[in-house]
């Protein structure tokens, strides 16, 4: 799996590590992502999505279904790539 956040799609940047003598070298500032499970009322199952805490945080302010749909119109997301959990 690729470090993207589902909702807010996120991705990894690149940089400079400087060093004291100011030579540069590339890095990568990594996703802050988790792997978390949500339950999704609408649809009356759990799923597994990953987020970053961004994406955390815009889950709790607007709900799980408007995330969800927010992020399948800015093409962050596809309902067949979310992982459905069967208990």
């Amino acid at each position: 799996m690729s470090k993207i956040c589902q909702i807010t799609g996120k991705t990894a940047m690149t940089g400079n590590n400087v060093s004291h003598s100011k030579r540069r070298t590339k890095r990568k500032f990594q996703v802050n992502l988790f792997t978390k499970k949500f339950y999704w009322v609408e649809e009356d199952l759990w799923i597994l999505l990953n987020v970053s805490a961004n994406g955390l945080r815009t889950i709790n302010k607007i709900g799980l279904n408007a995330a969800l749909k927010q992020a399948e119109a800015k093409g962050y997301i596809d309902f067949r790539d979310i992982k459905v959990l069967s208990f």
